[in-house]
């Protein structure tokens, strides 16, 4: 699933608070950047027609959503345009960067070198 950054914004926001409204999203996107209500409410109904979100109750005339789209197959194509654009078509250029670069604790890196152990084995199974 494609999404614009904007939309991303949006969708975080769901995965974060969980199910939302409209002018409830807006109230938290507003506090990181300036933007119109109807901004909002249009990019949340291009989510639904997207099938990330979905809605999930009514109140009134306010229309609650929830997130449907896992975050992991949201971040994919953002990542590989990030990787594409960025880091030359090389993941590794990434990967470098974030150690290299980042501040990461130990439970980071002991994550990331089990995430490379692994890859590392299923590459030599094959």
């Amino acid at each position: 699933m494609k999404l614009s950054e904007s939309e991303s914004q949006v969708l975080q926001v769901f995965w974060q608070h969980g199910e939302n409204s409209a002018p409830q999203v807006h109230k938290v996107i507003e506090k990181i950047k300036p933007v119109s209500y109807s901004t909002v409410k249009t990019l949340i109904d291009r989510l639904e027609q997207k099938g990330a979100l979905r809605r999930t109750s009514k109140e009134g005339r306010t229309v609650f959503y929830t997130a449907v789209a896992e975050p992991k197959v949201t971040k994919k194509p953002i990542v590989k345009s990030l990787i594409d654009r960025i880091f030359g078509g090389k993941p590794s250029e990434l990967a470098a960067h974030i150690v290299e670069q980042e501040t990461l604790n130990k439970q980071e890196i002991e994550y990331l070198e089990s995430i490379l152990a692994k890859r590392k084995k299923e590459l030599n199974d094959d």
